[in-house]
């Protein structure tokens, strides 16, 4: 999974990466100072797999993984070259999804690019952008489509829906919020539109306004108005926060969240929102050679899942041997689960849960 995280310059974006990433990007109080992106490898949390590790010893532990790329500030213009605009939204098309982190804090050492404090305007400035950018896009596959249609009228539908869909963008509506039936879907998706990749807004606020209580800020009230039209979720958050507690050891970092009044760091509470975003969840597989977990779609049966780990686990699927986490962790070993009855053998059939500890039976 890759997301990119894109902004206005100086709302925070680099500093939120370098403390979710611990990965050294720069960050300043001026515009563009990131030019190229910087690109960090996450692992994700999961007390499961900790457990897991506990319970093995493996050989080998490896977690899921998130990459977090850092796209340079956007600016009004940037669909048109502003700011070395078109170069930043190329790289945004490589991502799976978008983080938009909106400045909802006062600070005047830290210059804003508009001048002044105003999410929905910040929110309409980037989103503008983008639309103008995927209609450059979309022409272009409307001249290709236009030209297949004098060889074969079936493109005619497809046209129809394209220029549906450019009619939506020059109403300043995003890609993604365009009713579409599973098949236009499909077509939507063979377009590389900035709009239609699924979106999270990360609010970033100050330790302020997470000790006196988020419902006190206008600006996170503007950016839940904005996300709502986007049936899009969003994450408050405070990337000062986040880059003091990165290097803390976990009871320090505990503590430190205790005090305001947080259960978890704003990167994992990133994360899961990510996987909420974009439909994923994980299966674990463990023994003494490795402990891992593996990230797939919500719905994925049972060979496919299979499949991730090696496609010869997919052709010669055989079938499924499941225990529940709980279930495992109450006996104290899989030979026990299975003594109790508690490990299930699974067919084709099997849409997979999230954290399902497999073994996989395969005949190639």
């Amino acid at each position: 999974m890759k997301l990119g995280i894109v902004g206005l310059p100086n709302v925070g974006k680099s500093t939120l990466f370098n403390a979710i990433t611990n990965a050294g990007a720069q960050s300043a109080n001026y515009p563009f100072c990131t030019i190229e992106p910087n690109v960090g490898m996450v692992m994700v949390p999961d007390k499961r797999l900790d457990k897991l590790r506990e319970m093995y010893e493996p050989n080998k532990f490896t977690p899921a993984t998130i990459e977090f790329v850092d796209i340079a500030g956007l600016v009004r213009g940037a669909s048109k070259g502003e700011g070395l605009g078109n170069k930043f939204l190329s790289n945004i098309r490589e991502v799976d999804a978008v983080v938009h982190v909106v400045r909802c804090f006062e600070d005047g050492d830290i210059i804003h690019v508009e001048g002044s404090i105003d999410p929905q305007r910040d929110i309409e400035t980037i989103d503008l952008e983008l639309i103008l950018s995927d209609i450059e896009v979309l022409d272009r596959r409307i001249d290709k489509t236009k030209k297949l249609i004098k060889a074969d009228k079936k493109y005619q539908t497809e046209l129809d829906f394209f220029q549906r869909v450019r009619e939506a963008l020059e109403a300043g509506n995003s890609a993604r919020s365009l009713e579409c039936s599973p098949e236009e879907a499909e077509l939507l998706a063979s377009v590389s539109l900035l709009t239609n990749k699924p979106i999270l807004f990360a609010a970033n606020l100050s330790e302020a306004d997470f000790q006196s209580g988020l419902d006190q800020n206008p600006c996170l009230r503007a950016v839940q108005a904005a996300a709502d039209k986007e049936h899009a979720a969003v994450l408050p958050i405070c990337a000062q926060t986040e880059a003091e507690i990165a290097g803390l050891e976990l009871e320090e970092k505990e503590l430190f969240l205790a005090d305001l009044g947080l259960a978890e760091s704003g990167l994992d509470r990133l994360i899961t929102a990510s996987y909420s975003l974009l439909g994923l969840m994980s299966f674990l597989t463990a023994g003494k050679d490795e402990v891992r977990a593996w990230t797939i779609r919500k719905g994925t049966r049972a060979p496919q899942a299979a499949g991730k780990i090696h496609t010869d686990f997919e052709r010669g699927f055989i079938r499924a041997e499941v225990v529940n986490f709980d279930d495992l962790m109450a006996c104290g070993s899989m030979t026990a689960a299975k003594e109790k009855g508690l490990v299930r053998s699974e067919g084709k059939e099997y849409v997979m849960q999230d954290g399902d500890i497999v073994l996989f039976r395969f005949n190639v």
